[in-house]
This record gives structure tokens, sequence and C-alpha cells, in this order.
């Protein structure tokens, strides 16, 4: 990456100055270009050059996200017809793709610079939904509007017909998006090693009534009854279409869509624990405390009670 371009991604409403600060002094002791879409030119110094929204990926060697999670999956999905190595910064919330927090970048950004880095794979859903082609890196989703009854949709796998859904929603989810709505919904927590796609049905009434585990290489098709209520289709949360009655939507999981950068992969494999931890897995006091900062730790161990 000698001749380093780098993309911002930018979180669309937080403050993203002091982290964009960072960035450019960085660029500019390096002789390195920095580019952001052109609507978000004026949150950016004039030395960051504005491009077309659907150019930053193209132009960019790499993508730097500024925000949370969602903004990474943004990230993601931008460069999904050519994957470049995308390191996410945290902003304000705690985030589980992003990689660094704004003190560390200039150290992390070097480190982009002379590829001292490993890249984590993440696969996404290609979907066709009613003609029109989007990717989720988390979770595609029919959800009914509020008050208009359920969401009914035949299930098939491959062309044969599964069964149907009549539920508040139906999920289907890659292993990263198994822990976001998928497991809000009920359905199994997948690793993030696995290669699997998860459907799961949220507040189901008939129909199927557990998550379905499948493979990879199996196609998904979601068809709309003509007594279902009118639906929404979610996409990495956000809306893709609104008030949909009718039409179906088809997915297949496709490998190697996205590349997240680490630089800790065991910094990051704890931040996993603690996540694990959060949904309710049954996690040993002596496992949780090393997740703590140390001073936190030896406060914490100074204040508990020695176990029984």
């Amino acid at each position: 990456m000698s001749g380093l371009g780098l993309g911002l991604v930018l979180h669309p409403t937080r403050d993203v100055t002091e982290v964009v600060g960072i960035i450019e002094r960085w660029a500019n002791r390096h002789h390195k270009s920095l580019m952001v879409r052109a609507e978000d030119k004026h949150r950016v110094p004039a030395s960051v050059t504005p491009v077309p929204a659907d150019q930053v990926a193209v132009l960019a060697d790499a993508l730097i996200s500024i925000g949370g999670d969602g903004t990474m999956l943004g990230a993601l999905r931008s460069a999904v017809l050519d994957p470049k190595p995308v390191l996410g910064v945290h902003l304000g919330r705690l985030g589980f793709l992003v990689e660094v927090e704004p003190p560390e970048l200039p150290e992390a950004l070097s480190r982009l610079l002379s590829k001292d880095f490993t890249i984590e794979s993440h696969a996404c859903l290609a979907c066709d939904v009613c003609g029109d082609d989007v990717v989720a890196f988390n979770d595609i989703a029919l959800v009914r509007q509020p008050g208009s009854g359920f969401v009914t949709a035949t299930l098939a796998v491959d062309g044969q017909q599964y069964g149907y859904y009549r539920a508040d929603a139906v999920v289907v989810s890659t292993p990263t998006g198994s822990t976001a709505y998928s497991y809000a919904a009920g359905g199994p927590l997948i690793s993030p090693a696995a290669d699997a796609l998860v459907v799961t049905p949220s507040a189901p009434m008939a129909g199927i009534s557990r998550s379905v585990v499948l493979s990879p290489d199996e196609k998904i098709r979601l068809e709309l009854e003509p007594n279902s209520s009118a639906v929404v289709v979610e996409m990495d949360g956000l809306v893709f279409r609104d008030a949909a009655t009718e039409g179906a939507v088809d997915i297949s999981y496709r490998r190697n869509a996205g590349l997240v950068v680490r630089l800790d992969p065991l910094r990051y494999q704890e931040r996993n624990q603690l996540k694990m931890t959060l949904l309710d897995l049954p996690f040993l006091p002596e496992q949780l405390s090393e997740l703590l900062p140390d001073e936190l730790r030896r406060r914490t161990q100074r204040e508990l009670p020695p176990p029984c």
C-alpha cells in the first residue's frame, strides 16, 4: 500500500471533527490522500477530496469507518463489489466490528500503510428484493408494519417448499448477524468462524416456529402470501422497502464479501467474549474479570468478597 489512498466513511450524525483531524494530520505527514463522498465535504477539511458516493470504495486502497457497527456495515456494503480493507474507529458507543480508539489511530494507520495487520473475512447475504439487488452483512428482515397484522410468507430452499411463517417478522442472518436481530427473536448464536444462514421468526403465531439453520450453498426464497399484512424490508436494520404487500426475496450467501482490518486479534476475541457474556452465556467470574481494564479489575477484586 505504498500509494495508500484512504476513503473516509462517516457516521451520519455524530461529530467526527476530532477523528478526521487525527487522520488528516497523519496523512499530511505521510503524503497520503484522503477522500470522502461529496455529500460529506462540509464535515471535513478542504484537503479531503470529495468524490461521488459510489466512487469512494472504488478509488480508495482502504476505508476508514468512523462511528460504530452501523457505520462499519455501511462501509462494508459500499465496497462489496470490490472488497477493500476496512478499519473501524470507535466514535462514542461501543462497537464490536470496529477496531481502534481515536488515540490509537496514528499507529494503526502506520500499520495499515506497512501491511502490519490481519484480515478478517466476512460473508454477506446477496438479496434480490422484487428485482432490486441489495446486500446485507448482518441480516435481512421482513417486518410487519405496526397495527397491520402479521407477516405471512412461504419459505423455499433450493426451490423446495419448506412451509410458511405467520409472525411479526422473519429474519435471515449471517453468522455475524446471528447476535443481532435474530438472537433477539430467539435465534441461535452462530460462531463467526462458521459458514451458515439462519432463518428466525419473531413472535410466530403459526407455521414454522423455530429457527432453521441452512448451508451457505442453499438458496432461500421468502414469498409473501396474498393474506400477508403490509411488510417492511430491512437490510442491516435500514429500511429498504416500505409497505410491500406482494413479491418475494431471494437470498444467497456470498463468502469473502467484506474485509475487516484486525490489528490485535486477541483483543478482538476478548471483546467478543464480553459480547457473548452480555448475551447471557454463563462465563465464570474470573473470566469476566480478565476482560476489565487493569485498574478496574484491581478495584473490583478489592471490593468483592471471596467466593464461598
